[in-house]
């Protein structure tokens, strides 16, 4: 645990000593605290249909505790959070570094992985927040990416501020993260190897070596609004080292009567940078041999759909929605005009509208990509299902499809906070790449994840 981190954890352990002693019970102290948490049990099958290339899997069993103390000093207050990830010894770990039999996105070639996720302090009032520690964040280019049993988090300091009705201004500095499957606070991000100064990171797109130099994190701006129909937002961020990203979207929903609303949406994102780390380094595992100088990417993307309400019987109400989004090819750019994000590469969990479960355009470079989704909620929203069809024409890789179906089922009343879900994807690409070398020509993979979990 680095210093600051144990500044952090001294002062929350000070603060829930003094709002303790403004306690004039024990009982009080734990009513005005809040205890949460999520318990998952997670199973992955890669099949991959190429007969050369071994299935992988992987399965865990997850909890995440979250404590967050009753106020204090008119405001303030702290919040630690408590990871871990066992895999019962049901993973074969066997083949060290490649472990070909392994799906180690999942958490990691350990058995066990234990972190504190989150540990920090704030002032929170009405119109302001401010949080300085190791916390998740939600903005659309830096967020918990949470697709497996462990959200990432990040050690940051962040403001928030509401100067008028629907609207928030948000600053934030990052200085380190914890992935998906590390178990500590380290200077890089996706684009590094796995084994980067001792981080177990899997699942990135990882381009530089071993010797790179550290990442200097990220310096985030944005603004976001809603009222009524119209929602937008606008961010900037600079990913130090790396590349700076200007991103805007907005939306706006019509009330049509009957049930019916119809909605339109449109984001456009520009990134440049002349001095990345990625300056004639291959940009990411999904475009081998594609060097570049210079960051300059530029995406478009626009989005119509329809929500709608059926009744209350078997079926309830729904969306349909259709997404497009455009990556223009930049030729001696990084990765020919790619998107450079440090922390969604390889997760897939960038807000493009139409990246899929298992890639996007951030992974696959530039080129176009369309997207119809349909999700629907029955029987009163105990089940939830999705299916999506994903096309990707792309400049580096060719031609690839996506077929995602996710189906959910939480039962409700007395077994509130439990639920199962199943989510399958099927994907079928040329995978044309170093100028027009094939492989894996015509076969599928197929990735298919089974999650039970358990909210209190």
């Amino acid at each position: 645990m680095n210093y600051s981190r144990q500044l952090i954890v001294a002062l929350a352990v000070g603060c829930a000593s003094v709002t303790m002693a403004q306690a004039q019970t024990l009982t009080d102290w734990v009513d005005q605290g809040k205890i949460s948490g999520t318990i998952r049990s997670f199973y992955f099958d890669r099949m991959y249909g190429a007969p050369a290339v071994p299935n992988q899997s992987a399965y865990s069993l997850a909890g995440i505790v979250n404590l967050q103390s009753a106020p204090f000093l008119d405001g303030f207050d702290v919040g630690t959070s408590f990871f871990t990830a066992q895999s019962l010894s049901a993973n074969n770990t066997e083949g060290a570094p490649s472990y070909p039999h392994l799906d180690a996105t999942l958490m990691g070639p350990h058995n066990s992985l234990t972190a504190l996720g989150q540990a920090y302090v704030e002032y929170h009032k009405p119109a302001l927040l401010v949080r300085i520690g190791d916390q998740e964040i939600n903005t659309p280019w830096l967020s918990p990416s949470d697709s497996r049993v462990l959200p990432a988090t990040y050690q940051a300091g962040v403001v928030a501020f509401d100067p008028l009705p629907g609207l928030t201004l948000t600053g934030l500095r990052e200085l380190r993260w914890k992935s998906r499957t590390s178990d500590n606070y380290y200077q890089d991000n996706l684009y590094y190897p796995a084994t980067f100064d001792g981080d177990s990171s899997y699942g990135g797109g990882a381009a530089l070596g071993a010797n790179a130099s550290k990442s200097q994190g990220t310096l985030a701006l944005g603004a976001t609004y809603a009222a009524g129909a119209v929602k937008a937002n606008a961010w900037f961020y600079q990913f130090y080292n790396f590349a700076a990203l200007a991103y805007v979207d907005s939306s706006y929903t019509m009330n049509a009567g009957n049930g019916l609303k119809p909605f339109i949406a449109g984001q456009f994102l520009r990134e440049t940078d002349g001095n990345s780390l990625l300056n004639a380094n291959r940009q990411g595992s999904a475009i081998d041999g594609y060097k570049g100088n210079g960051v300059n990417g530029t995406a478009w993307g626009v989005q119509a759909g329809l929500n709608y309400v059926i009744g209350a019987g078997i079926f309830n109400d729904g969306n349909i929605a259709v997404s497009y989004n455009d990556l223009p090819y930049h030729k001696g750019a990084v990765g020919d005009g790619a998107i450079v994000s440090p922390y969604t590469v390889g997760y897939a969990t960038d807000p493009l509208y139409t990246t899929a479960t298992l890639r996007g355009l951030v992974e696959l470079g530039p080129g176009d990509a369309a997207k119809i989704a349909l999700t629907q909620y029955l029987l009163n929203h105990q089940i939830t299902a999705i299916l999506a069809f994903t096309r990707f024409n792309t400049k580096l890789e060719g031609h690839n499809n996506e077929v995602d179906a996710d189906l959910t089922y939480a039962p409700g009343g007395r077994f509130k906070g439990l639920s199962i879900r199943d989510r399958i994807e099927i994907s079928n690409a040329s995978y044309i790449y170093n100028n027009g070398a094939t492989g894996n020509r015509g076969h599928s993979f197929v990735y298919n994840r089974v999650m039970l979990q358990y909210n209190f």
